[in-house]
């Protein structure tokens, strides 16, 4: 993430993957303000055995697709909702890449961080049939907590 305050809407995708059993690192790294760290993180990250980057940023989020140019791992974005523009800027910043630099693009805040845990689990489960099992039974937690009729009226 680009900053300490990405954190409220970053740590959704990370209690996924948690939930998931699926290890992962979270780091601040700004792409303005730590340029270098940027550059050592994206490049190094495939010799280190991550597989799957989740960036998320707000504003000008230029975080994904820096760290997409940097490297040949699946690069998913999060844009992070701002105050100024609630997230639009961010969402246009992020899925506006040139072609040849991919960033899938997930939804803003919230939302966003939980599927981009989930599409990360999903790119994973691909070679890791354990994870896979998870996943799936996850995915029909989420289904049986659906009710077929509303309990209550709320009006």
């Amino acid at each position: 993430m680009g900053s300490q305050s990405d954190w409220a809407t970053m740590k959704h995708a990370a209690n996924v993957l948690a939930d998931l059993g699926v290890p992962f690192e979270a780091r601040i790294i700004s792409a303005h303000r730590t340029p270098q760290r940027l550059y050592d993180y994206a490049t190094g990250a495939k010799g280190r055995g991550v597989q799957v980057i989740i960036a998320g940023a707000g504003g000008a989020a230029h975080l994904p697709g820096m760290a997409a140019s940097m490297t040949t791992l699946p690069v998913l974005g999060v844009p992070v909702e701002s105050h100024a523009l609630k997230g639009q800027d961010s969402l246009l910043s992020i899925v506006q890449m040139p072609g040849g630099v991919p960033v899938g693009t997930l939804a803003i805040g919230k939302a966003g961080a939980i599927n981009a845990g989930l599409m990360a689990a999903s790119i994973l489960a691909l070679s890791d049939p354990d994870l896979d099992a998870r996943l799936t039974a996850w995915r029909a937690r989420q289904t049986d907590s659906v009710a077929d009729i509303p309990v209550d009226d709320p009006v």
